[in-house]
């Protein structure tokens, strides 16, 4: 079990990468235009995405994300400072998934949602949900960039498992 979870961070990673190359070379009123998505413009669909990665890293780790007050709150305006944010939220990923012990992955935790209150889940099923979550809103994100009529990169698993 580790190992899945080992390539879906390294997984991600890549796809994270993929995408942000793509939306860096967007004009900034690009990044920035409400395109009537769920969060309005890409910017917010990937500031959304950072928030949701923050929230779950502190559930796994124990030490609450700081300052995080909605799941659709900004805390990048700008491009360069939020595509550092998710490098480095990327690195974290990836890191705690290599300091798993393969008994890590069946224990569950206790945390409260910002929506529905108290849960307990497994740790595996927490982390399916991670990263379930970041491919759903990618492809958000890849969706706004051909709305904008710009090249958005594939992002398959499949590409991604025969391309390492």
């Amino acid at each position: 079990m580790k190992a899945h979870f080992q390539d879906f961070a390294a997984y991600n990673d890549w796809a994270n990468r993929r995408l942000y190359e793509a939306v860096g070379a967007l004009p900034a009123e690009d990044f920035t235009r409400d395109l009537k998505a769920f969060f309005g413009s890409i910017r917010g669909t990937l500031n959304h995405i950072l928030v949701a990665d923050l929230i779950w890293l502190g559930r796994f780790t124990g030490k609450p994300a700081a300052g995080i007050t909605s799941l659709d709150q900004t805390l990048h305006e700008d491009f360069a400072a939020l595509d550092a944010a998710r490098r480095e939220v990327d690195r974290r990923l990836i890191d705690l998934v290599d300091g798993m012990a393969s008994a890590d992955f069946a224990a569950t935790i206790a945390y409260r949602t910002m929506t529905r209150g108290d849960a307990e889940n497994r740790v595996s099923d927490m982390l399916t949900h991670v990263f379930n979550h970041q491919t759903h809103h990618r492809g958000q994100a890849h969706g706004l960039l051909s709305l904008l009529g710009r090249e958005a990169p594939s992002l398959d698993l499949i590409l991604f498992l025969n391309t390492r």
